[in-house]
């Protein structure tokens, strides 16, 4: 007789201030980051790098929002926002991405349209 199991409800995991983990890191749910991770992270959510959070890996998720250091390599297949106080260097593969003003951006970027195989290639030099 086997139990009938709810399905797994996606979560809210936050990583906070002064936090230092070393290795990779897979999430169900949403993922907050305002300590330090160097490793990768696999996410089925939403990655959001508070202003005092850090990163340095490879990021796998839906969407994310970075206002902290970011030096990855980073594969969002929806919305990428990169706010007016986030670092980032290193490349994206997205299918959005929104850059504020103020932000520093080093790095490539590829903007893939969901369901087309169509791939833009976007370029840039270090924001000054």
């Amino acid at each position: 007789m086997t139990k009938n199991r709810e399905p797994e409800m996606p979560s809210i995991n936050i990583m906070g201030p002064g936090t230092v983990v070393t290795g990779d890191i897979s999430v169900n749910g949403d993922f907050r980051v305002d300590g330090t991770l160097t490793g990768n992270i696999q996410c089925k959510g939403k990655i959001v790098v508070g202003q005092t959070g850090r990163i340095e890996g490879e990021i796998i998720c839906q969407s994310a929002d970075f206002s902290g250091e970011v030096k990855a390599t980073v594969k969002v297949s929806e919305l990428l926002t990169l706010k007016e106080t986030a670092k980032f260097s290193g490349d994206i593969s997205t299918g959005k991405l929104a850059i504020e003003p103020g932000a520093k951006f080093s790095g490539t970027c590829k903007m893939e349209i969901p369901g087309s195989g169509i791939v833009k290639p976007i370029s840039n030099e270090p924001a000054k």
